[in-house]
C-alpha cells in the first residue's frame, strides 16, 4: 500500500480575493472548479504548474466569521528559486507576517491568516 499526497484545505471568506492572493503572492492558477448544485460552497483547486500537489480553497455560502486559525502552527511551505524577488514581492504586498533571519526563511499570510512558509532552493 502507498499513499500520496493529492492535496491540502483551505477554507476561506472571499474567494475572489483569496484567489487573487494566491496568483500574485504564490503564482498559483487555478486547475479544477467544484460548485454545488445549491450554492452553498464552491471548491477551487489551485496549482503550481510544477508539481501535482494541489491547494483546495472552500467558500461556504453561510459562513459568517472568520475561521479559528489557533496558534497558526500548521502551515505550508513553498521552495522558491530567488528569494530576493519573492521577498521584495511580500513586502511589497504587505502579507510578510514573520521572518527568520538566522533560518533564511519568512512567512507570509493570506486573506484569511493563514501563514505559508517561503524557503529558498538550497
Amino acid at each position: 500500500m502507498k499513499f500520496t499526497f493529492a492535496h491540502n484545505n483551505f477554507n476561506v471568506r472571499d474567494l475572489d480575493k483569496s484567489l487573487a492572493f494566491y496568483q500574485k503572492a504564490l503564482g498559483l492558477t487555478e486547475v479544477r472548479r467544484k460548485q454545488a448544485e445549491d450554492g452553498s460552497f464552491t471548491l477551487v483547486f489551485l496549482g503550481d504548474g510544477g508539481t501535482a500537489h494541489q491547494l483546495e480553497l472552500t467558500w461556504l455560502r453561510d459562513w459568517d466569521r472568520p475561521y479559528n486559525l489557533g496558534d497558526n502552527e500548521i502551515h505550508l511551505a513553498f521552495r522558491v528559486d530567488d528569494m530576493d524577488a519573492a521577498h521584495a514581492l511580500h513586502e511589497q504586498m504587505g502579507c510578510i507576517c514573520f521572518e527568520n533571519e538566522k533560518m533564511g526563511i519568512y512567512f507570509i499570510s493570506d486573506p484569511d491568516g493563514y501563514w505559508i512558509e517561503i524557503i529558498p532552493t538550497r
